[in-house]
C-alpha cells in the first residue's frame, strides 16, 4: 500500500508527510520544558516547524528536478522516517537553519551538470555554505563539496576557483556589519573551533539504540548504491558522485563537532533519503518493498514515542 502511494507523486503523499509532520512535531514540542512560554518562543517554533517543512520541499526538488530520483516521492518518506528516529531535531533551531542552507546550496550543485550559469550558481552555493556555517561552524566542511562539483563540471575556468572565496568575503562582511548593527561590536566564540572525537556521550540508551540503527540503516542505503553506481547513466554519473559526497561530508560534520549530538545527523538526511529512494526503486519484489517501508516507518514511530 505505502509503497505503492509513494510510487507517483501524488498530493495525497504531500497531505500524508504534512499531517505527520506536524502531528509528531506538535507531540514533541509539548513534552519540552519550557521555563517561560511566550510569544517569542511560540514564533521561534512555528519558524522552525516552516522551516522543516521549506527543507521536505527542498528534498523533493532536489530528487525530483535533477532526476536522482524517478518520479516518486520514496525520498521525502524517508526524510520523514530519519526525523521520526531523531526528534529533537525539531527543537534544534540553530541545525534546522543550518541545514536548509546547506540544502540550497546543494540544490545549486547539482544544477552545475546543465553548463549554464555556472559561476551564479558557485557563487550561491558558497555563500549558503558560508552562512550555513554562523548557524554550526562546521557545516563549512560542505565547502569541499563546491570544489568537487567545480571540478566535476566547470574546472577549466580558474575564476570558478576564486568564487568560494569571493562569497567567503562577502558572508564575513555581512556578519560584521550584522554584528556592529545589533550589537555595536563583533566577536568570535573560540568553542565553535572546538574538536571532539568523543562518540559516546548519549542521554540515554534509546539514544544509542537509535544510532545503531540509523548506521545500519546508512550503511545498506550508501553501500548498496555505491555498487549500483556503474549501472547509473553515464550523464546522471557526476550527479550521484555529488550526492555521495555530500552524505560523506555529512558524516564529517558529525565527526568533527564538538557537542555529538545526534541532531547533526540531520545534515546528512537529505542525501541519504536520494540513495535509500534509488534503492527501492530498484527492488523488483513489490512485496518485499511495501514490508521494508512499513518497517522503515514502523522503527521511526517505535523509536519517535520511545523518546518522547
Amino acid at each position: 500500500m505505502i509503497a505503492s502511494l509513494f510510487s507517483k507523486t501524488r498530493p495525497i503523499n504531500y497531505a500524508f508527510i504534512f499531517i505527520m509532520l506536524f502531528f509528531c512535531f506538535f507531540l514533541y514540542q509539548i513534552q519540552v520544558p519550557n521555563e517561560s512560554f511566550n510569544t517569542n518562543t511560540l514564533f521561534s517554533k512555528i519558524g522552525v516547524l516552516l522551516l522543516v517543512f521549506f527543507s521536505f520541499f527542498l528534498v523533493n526538488f532536489i530528487s525530483l528536478k535533477n532526476a536522482l530520483t524517478q518520479n516518486d516521492n520514496y525520498a521525502i518518506l524517508l526524510y520523514l522516517v530519519f526525523i521520526l528516529l531523531f526528534p529533537s531535531v525539531l527543537n534544534d533551531s540553530k541545525i534546522v537553519v543550518s541545514n536548509v542552507f546547506l540544502l540550497l546550496a546543494l540544490r545549486r550543485l547539482i544544477s552545475l551538470k546543465t553548463l549554464s550559469s555556472s559561476k551564479e550558481k558557485i557563487f550561491d552555493a558558497s555563500f549558503w555554505i558560508f552562512l550555513s556555517a554562523i548557524f554550526h561552524f562546521w557545516s563549512i566542511l560542505y565547502i569541499v563539496l563546491v570544489f568537487i562539483s567545480i571540478v566535476f563540471h566547470s574546472g577549466k575556468d580558474y575564476k570558478n576557483w576564486i568564487l568560494p572565496f569571493v562569497s567567503f568575503f562577502c558572508v564575513w562582511i555581512l556578519y560584521i556589519a550584522t554584528s556592529l548593527i545589533l550589537y555595536d561590536n563583533y566577536s568570535i566564540n573560540k568553542d565553535v573551533f572546538e574538536v571532539s572525537f568523543n562518540f559516546f556521550d548519549f542521554k540515554n540508551s534509546y539514544e544509542n539504540m537509535t544510532l545503531a540503527t540509523f548506521v545500519s540503516i546508512s550503511v545498506l542505503f550508501f553501500a548498496s548504491q555505491t555498487i549500483d553506481y556503474q549501472n547509473k547513466p553515464l550523464n546522471m554519473q557526476s550527479s550521484y558522485k555529488q550526492i555521495y559526497f555530500a552524505f560523506i561530508l555529512s558524516i564529517g560534520i558529525y565527526v568533527f563537532s564538538a557537542n555529538k549530538s545526534n541532531d547533526l545527523l540531520l545534515y546528512s538526511f537529505a542525501p541519504l533519503s536520494i540513495l535509500g529512494a534509488n534503492m527501492f526503486e530498484k527492488m523488483e519484489n513489490s512485496i518485499y518493498k511495501e514490508v521494508s517501508l512499513y518497517l522503515l516507518l514502523g522503527v521511526g514511530m517505535f523509536f519517535f514515542f520511545v523518546q518522547l
